[in-house]
């Protein structure tokens, strides 16, 4: 049965139509096409789905306007550009069930709900650790060792939390389902909630002879050591994903993910700025006036620069490709070189001389010399 898209044609009211015209509506729709009333009738179920979403999605101020604006395609925000097609799967559903789950998550109504929670042993935690890394360990990537304390497999049991030579059960109370289901009176009828089972604390499993390393758990506090490849390019604060390498579950459970939070240690040559380097690099007043070659340290080796005759501080020279190689490999940055030109704070009597007959030379006005503050005080005793 094809899903109808216009919500308002569903529930046979126009697009003016109040709250309350809404509410009359859906309430004599779902009467009729309640589950409870046809049992045996799958299109009518279908039908209570799709009048039931249309009703969610209307009542709410906010859902109705972007309907209105956008269509089925707006209702997870993805707007007029979403284009034409499958509007659900434009909208980021795959069927209407999908659609019909995000508003109304697992819960059915008369036990029509499709789904249910997965049952089993549960996943383990999430687990995050810190790596410090060298400068030039992110900029050209590494392989690093690293040791984590977490939950482990039980050795003794294996993960199973039994007692070695007995075995798991299935729980008496949800018969293995891992959930007991509550049924409620509604307004349309039954309204059937499910949550997970308390005795065996949603595992659909019972452990009569626990381990008695574990005690029943399936798992026990150690240590795993992990080899983390540290692609080039990484910033600090980067976040790898070690899939499978997180706390070992409960009872057998699937392990969760690891997490390592890289710390990068900075590098007193360069300042990083995305994948380009930024270093500062000194020059006399000479070199700066009348140009040099000067050997520059770079992430490759050294390298020569040519500072031009007349630089001034503040000019840059660009090194291309001499910066961090992009993380997802397209290429690599550029390495920035920003002159700074320093003037000497102290003076020999030739080095005076010497910058003294240029200024003349020059035609520049320069104090005379011992025209310091000392120079005025020794003056003023005389």
């Amino acid at each position: 049965m094809e899903m109808e898209t216009d919500f308002y044609k569903l529930l046979g009211v126009p697009r003016t139509a109040s709250e309350e015209e809404l509410k009359r509506a859906y309430r004599k729709l779902a009467r009729d096409l309640h589950p409870d009333r046809n049992p045996d009738d799958p299109e009518a179920e279908e039908r209570f789905k799709q009048v039931s979403l249309a009703y969610e999605v209307l009542r709410d101020p906010e859902r109705r306007a972007r309907y209105d604006a956008y269509g089925v395609d707006g209702l997870r925000g993805t707007g007029a550009g979403a284009g034409g097609g499958d509007p659900f799967a434009a909208a980021g559903f795959g069927n209407l069930g999908d659609l019909f789950e995000a508003f109304f998550g697992n819960a059915g109504f008369g036990g029509g709900g499709r789904g249910g929670r997965r049952t089993g042993p549960l996943r383990g935690a999430d687990a995050e650790v810190r790596l410090a890394l060298d400068f030039e360990e992110a900029v050209f990537g590494a392989e690093k060792e690293i040791t984590v304390r977490t939950a482990v497999a039980c050795d003794t049991c294996g993960g199973t939390g039994a007692a070695p030579g007995t075995q798991v059960t299935t729980c008496v109370q949800c018969a293995g389902a891992g959930e007991v289901r509550m049924v409620r009176q509604s307004l349309l009828g039954q309204m059937v909630t499910a949550r997970p089972c308390p005795r065996c604390n949603g595992s659909g499993q019972m452990i009569p002879n626990p381990c008695a390393t574990c005690r029943g758990e399936g798992r026990t506090a150690g240590q795993r050591m992990w080899s983390v490849t540290v692609p080039a390019g990484v910033a600090d604060g980067t976040v790898l994903r070690l899939s499978d390498r997180g706390a070992a579950g409960p009872r057998g459970g699937p392990p969760g993910d690891l997490y390592v939070r890289l710390d990068v240690r900075p590098d007193a040559r360069f300042t990083r700025q995305g994948n380009d380097l930024v270093h500062e690099l000194h020059v006399s007043m000479t070199q700066a006036a009348l140009g040099a070659h000067l050997p520059l340290s770079t992430l490759d080796g050294e390298q020569e620069i040519a500072v031009p005759h007349g630089t001034q501080t503040g000019k840059v020279i660009r090194l291309r490709g001499h910066g961090v190689p992009d993380v997802n490999g397209r290429g690599r940055g550029d390495l920035h070189v920003r002159i700074v030109v320093d003037t000497p704070t102290s003076l020999s009597h030739a080095d005076e001389k010497l910058l003294r007959d240029l200024a003349a030379a020059r035609g520049e006005h320069v104090d005379p010399p011992d025209s310091g503050l000392f120079s005025k005080i020794r003056s003023a005793f005389k």
